[in-house]
């Protein structure tokens, strides 16, 4: 791995890492696809199959729905794979510590391979069932999880350390691609040509996933190794309790998604607040992935910033104060008689438009701050502990979003809908900045000099 500090070089204070050559573009940094091709081909990979993929997750939740027609039957696709993916991300850490994260990562991929095969299989031969469809659905997405834990673990061995930030958005910008486009072409392809083309296009798509794999050189971590299991385990938890940054990271992450996800707001915000029923829940859910793919775009100059801690930290205070905005703009839509009702002709236009605003701003600051706590997680952690942390993270953002949604949808209830995201926000301000203040070396964390 290189390392970033040049030959001479800015002063010690400057905000920015010196650089060779400074960036002056803001669009994003596509070095690092020419620098390497191995990383070229699996973000590409990356790209296409992740098309696929979501077109699955979609395709999944209507023909569960066509199954039933029980909204409760389709979340409960989601809720039958929680726990086994915060196992598989513990776990697929634990294999990319201890094995040829190449071999690891493939293996996965020809299950979730096989997995979306049989899904096809059954929507062709019409012996598809809901039992069918959760089972497969789950281990489909525990596969994925591990090819994703397993994937970030991998990044550092084939790129320089200084091309890490703009490696992360870069897979921002395929993260944006896929829930934008997936679960559109899933909608067009399953009202047209049905499930089994829709689930037979995936099983295509993912050869490009393989691709990308199977071209990597052998990847063996780096330093001590532990097999999986129990000891394995500790030895990633007590690396956690003596890395103090990334402690920090993961926690101000948790604060972010437990007090920050008003998503399961929009359906009654679409009803009871700014009216327009579906049609204003796809565009709230759109603004957001909007902001996040714009930061992702324009993110030109993020690999530059030397102090990452304090510009995760800002970050995140950012996503609270947008977040708290939207919980305001309902509430002055409440106020000032918001339209109630389904229609889009009676729709509260300006509402939807400020709504939309707040929460594009979110999903900027969001992807910013993942961008460099990504970095900070593949830069401070030795490789042979990488996996684990990785699985860690994994736990983070899959388990963290579930924990919002019960706090908003209990405070909803007892209280206001402009109530959660309102006092979400403030409580996430609160809470980074309390992190930022005790939290000494995640203030003056350099990336220079990264430290766990």
């Amino acid at each position: 791995m290189s390392d970033p500090r040049p030959n001479g070089g800015g002063p010690a204070g400057d905000d920015l890492v010196p650089q060779p050559a400074r960036r002056r573009s803001a669009f994003v940094d596509i070095t690092p696809l020419r620098a390497s091709p191995a990383f070229a081909r699996l973000w590409a990979g990356q790209a296409i199959s992740g098309i696929g993929s979501q077109m699955t997750v979609v395709a999944v939740g209507l023909d569960v729905y066509r199954l039933t027609s029980s909204t409760l039957a389709v979340a409960g696709v989601a809720l039958f794979a929680l726990v086994p993916m915060i196992v598989a991300g513990l776990y697929g850490g634990m294999l990319a510590d201890a094995f040829d994260r190449r071999r690891v990562a493939l293996l996965a991929a020809v299950i979730a391979w096989v997995s979306t095969a049989l899904l096809a299989v059954l929507a062709w031969t019409g012996a598809d069932s809901v039992g069918a469809l959760y089972t497969l659905a789950t281990v489909n997405a525990v596969s994925a999880t591990v090819v994703q834990t397993t994937r970030s673990a991998i990044f550092p061995r084939i790129l320089p350390r200084e091309l890490l930030p703009a490696a992360a958005a870069l897979s921002g910008i395929t993260t944006g691609v896929m829930v934008t486009v997936g679960p559109a072409l899933a909608g067009v392809l399953v009202a047209s040509v049905g499930f089994g083309w829709t689930y037979s296009i995936d099983v295509v798509l993912f050869v490009a996933a393989f691709l990308g794999i199977a071209s990597l050189p052998r990847i063996l971590p780096e330093g001590e190794v532990h097999r999986p299991g129990l000891t394995s385990l500790r030895h990633g938890f007590a690396f956690l309790r003596r890395a103090p940054n990334i402690r920090a990271s993961f926690l101000i992450d948790i604060a972010a998604m437990t007090f920050g996800q008003p998503r399961v707001l929009f359906p009654a915000v679409g009803v009871l607040v700014l009216g327009g029923g579906p049609v204003t829940v796809g565009v709230l859910t759109a603004a957001f992935a909007i902001g996040s793919l714009l930061a992702s775009v324009f993110s030109g100059r993020l690999g530059q910033v030397r102090w990452q801690g304090r510009a995760i930290a800002r970050a995140v205070q950012s996503y609270g104060v947008f977040t708290a905005l939207f919980g305001v703009v309902l509430l002055v839509a409440a106020l000032t008689g918001g339209t109630v009702g389904q229609d889009w002709a009676r729709v509260d236009l300006a509402g939807l438009g400020l709504a939309s605003l707040a929460l594009m701003g979110a999903g900027v600051s969001d992807e910013i701050s993942a961008i460099f706590r990504s970095t900070m997680l593949q830069t401070a952690v030795p490789d042979n502990m990488r996996g684990r942390l990785q699985g860690v993270f994994t736990v983070v953002v899959t388990g963290g979003p579930r924990i919002g949604d019960l706090y908003v949808g209990a405070l909803s209830v007892v209280a206001a809908l402009w109530l959660p995201p309102l006092v979400g926000g403030l409580a996430i301000v609160v809470a980074a900045g309390v992190i930022l203040r005790f939290v000494h070396s995640f203030r003056a964390y350099d990336a220079l000099d990264p430290k766990p």
